[in-house]
């Protein structure tokens, strides 16, 4: 299994650099945006579990960042830093939905600790007992059983949606073809069928934007498939 993916949207190249490291070091799979608007585009793309956010960024400010990422109904903690000490931009940050505030400089301890925190907050595959759940552009409601991807409705069965309730909930790990077959098929007997890779590739239809390089249902090859959004 993968560590948690984290988001690191800093504009010191140094900075940016020495902490890319140090997370990658720690077992994080680290993506980093040097600007405001890059930033945006990937925690609205791609499927992370914490953002690291510069309150100080070019082209399109932290604030800003955040506020358009809480609107877009995505709820992945975010830690802001920031030079500025004074205590209304740490209001201001909070208001428009960081979790967290952490003023330049700082010690990596106390970083690798908070993003550690905000971590244990967030329950493990924390769609499995409420209402929605969100990834890239896709949200999944499992009170209605309904999926949008970027506002769209997409027309899923219900052995897809089964199936994808099935990878929400085990988010992360790798699940076998026999595995998928007895938990959301319920055979006993494994037949000898593609039928798994058939809804998967499906699935991938209606929440990858790329099906040919999917970005959230992923192939483990020799093993089955694995779950990342």
């Amino acid at each position: 299994m993968t560590g948690p993916r984290v988001l690191l949207v800093e504009d010191e190249a140094g900075l940016r650099l020495t902490l890319g490291d140090r997370l990658a070091s720690e077992g994080y799979v680290v993506d980093t945006a040097d600007d405001g608007e890059v930033g945006l585009d990937r925690a609205t793309r791609g499927a992370f579990d914490i953002i690291v956010l510069d309150v100080m960024l070019p082209r399109m400010n932290g604030f800003d960042v955040c506020r358009e990422i809480r609107r877009r109904r995505i709820g992945t903690p975010i830690l802001m830093l920031t030079a500025r000490g004074q205590v209304v931009d740490k209001v201001v940050g909070l208001k428009l939905g960081a979790d967290d505030y952490l003023t330049k400089p700082f010690e990596t301890m106390e970083l690798m600790a908070r993003l550690e925190a905000l971590l244990r907050r967030q329950p493990a595959g924390a769609a499995a007992g409420g209402e929605t759940y969100r990834f890239g552009e896709v949200i999944v409601d499992f009170r209605r059983a309904e999926v949008t991807r970027g506002g769209v409705s997409m027309e899923l069965s219900a052995r897809e949606f089964k199936l994808l309730k099935h990878f929400i909930a085990h988010r992360g790990a790798t699940i076998s073809r026999d595995e998928l077959l007895a938990q959301v098929w319920g055979y006993d007997e494994m037949p000898l069928t593609r039928t798994v890779d058939v809804h998967v590739a499906g699935l991938r239809q209606k929440i990858e934007t790329n099906p040919k390089s999917p970005a959230f249902l992923l192939t483990v090859h020799g093993l089955g498939y694995k779950f990342v959004g």
